[in-house]
């Protein structure tokens, strides 16, 4: 059996492609899909793509700070909220550095200025990859922006040799 990295019930997670070097993230087993806290949502074409643009606050509680970020929109989909209120949400792929893994994971994007995290990982998102302690918090430690550039290196280069 292969040991499987470890997550608390909440962690910090860098997501490069939309120049989020950390943001912290609830991890939640009973959600299928993660979401990202996105308001400003414009959608827009680039290239005869399907593109998104949406601002986003990465700090928890707090709204003075915030963030424009840049996404292909990968699809658009009904998500039930864990109130049972149905919402029509864009769908974006993007990387993740959890600690020293790099997955490609797909979030849906919804106002979460109202909850205490601004993004939710869910059961696809891990697929398998991680052990949930719930009793825990932080085990991969806080993202730095050098050692994230590193593992994207390592993890596109993996990706190339046979």
């Amino acid at each position: 059996m292969i040991d499987k990295p470890m997550l608390g019930w909440r962690e910090w997670v860098a997501l490069p492609e939309l120049e989020l070097m950390k943001i912290k993230a609830k991890i939640d087993t009973g959600a299928r899909s993660s979401a990202l806290h996105a308001f400003a949502i414009e959608p827009y074409r680039k290239g005869g793509q399907r593109w998104v643009m949406f601002a986003i606050h990465p700090l928890q509680k707090r709204c003075d700070v915030s963030v424009e970020c840049h996404a292909p929109i990968k699809d658009r989909r009904i998500v039930m909220d864990s109130g049972g209120h149905k919402q029509r949400r864009y769908v974006i792929e993007t990387q993740m550095v959890l600690g020293q893994s790099v997955i490609k994971a797909e979030m849906t994007l919804t106002n979460r200025d109202s909850m205490s995290f601004r993004m939710l990982l869910g059961r696809t998102a891990m697929d398998a990859r991680f052990t949930v302690d719930p009793g825990a918090s932080y085990l991969q430690g806080r993202p730095n922006a050098d050692e994230c550039r590193r593992l994207l290196v390592r993890d596109a280069v993996s990706f190339e040799t046979p």
